[in-house]
């Protein structure tokens, strides 16, 4: 098949047999079960546990794991500097999908189905060690380009294929709110997301993604996530990989 673009200049059309070959050692990790995303702020004096917790969630090979900061703390009396109106709305857009107009932090949702307390270790576990994604997303470094390949799966319905850009860590002294006076560690802390086309679940996908543009800007992850939508709100994630320098 051919990837239709939504934003096409970040895309090139490869052949899959392109792909077929190893993954250099920067990129290599294993099959993901779970994509955690939290919802988290810097003013927001219960987030600090989960922000651990997601440090040591992305440690583990089988996870990707992301931090969406919001910016409905900022309120309180402190900025958060990564805080982003349209984290925010994707946090709602969930809660809409999910028939609530409840939104909080810290939040964990687990492979785009199951919204969790952040803060919660067992329940945060517990929903990760039933996940599972049904799709194989293959990435791999070739030169300046990362090529992405996503085999087709006709059990499941059509998705949009995502990128979704990330710093791995970040120390940042609070100065004000209800967390003034701490030296934080972030990590896997997002920087932007963009939509990259559609999945076509009877013919797949391949693409390939400027490295050097796509890291601009601080950033030093890529996650290719691919998700369904119901009536323009996030559905279930049925696959992911993630690329580090």
């Amino acid at each position: 098949m051919t990837l239709k673009p939504l934003f096409g200049a970040v895309l090139g059309l490869v052949t899959l047999a392109s792909l077929v070959q190893p993954a250099s050692a920067e990129s290599m990790r294993a099959r993901p079960k779970a994509v955690v995303e939290l919802f988290t702020s810097q003013g927001c004096a219960q987030c600090p546990p989960a922000d651990a917790l997601l440090t040591s969630l992305a440690e583990a090979d089988d996870v990707v794991a992301l931090a969406y900061h919001v910016d409905y703390w900022d309120y309180v009396g402190w900025e958060d500097t990564f805080g982003n109106e349209d984290f925010s709305d994707r946090q709602r857009a969930y809660a809409k999908s999910w028939g609530s107009s409840r939104i909080y932090t810290p939040q964990m949702v687990v492979n785009g189905a199951k919204g969790v307390v952040g803060s919660r270790r067992n329940e945060v576990h517990g929903a990760i060690d039933g996940a599972s994604l049904p799709l194989a997303v293959q990435i791999a470094r070739d030169g300046d380009m990362l090529k992405v390949a996503i085999p087709p799966d006709t059990s499941l319905d059509d998705a949009v294929v995502w990128m979704v850009t990330y710093l791995d860590r970040a120390d940042v002294t609070i100065e004000k709110g209800e967390n003034a006076g701490k030296a934080m560690v972030y990590t896997q802390v997002v920087t932007g997301r963009q939509a990259l086309g559609m999945w076509e679940s009877d013919s797949g996908a391949d693409l390939k993604l400027p490295l050097p543009e796509m890291l601009s800007e601080g950033s030093t992850g890529i996650a290719v996530i691919v998700q369904q939508e119901r009536n323009g709100l996030p559905g279930p994630i049925l696959g992911a990989a993630t690329y580090e320098r």
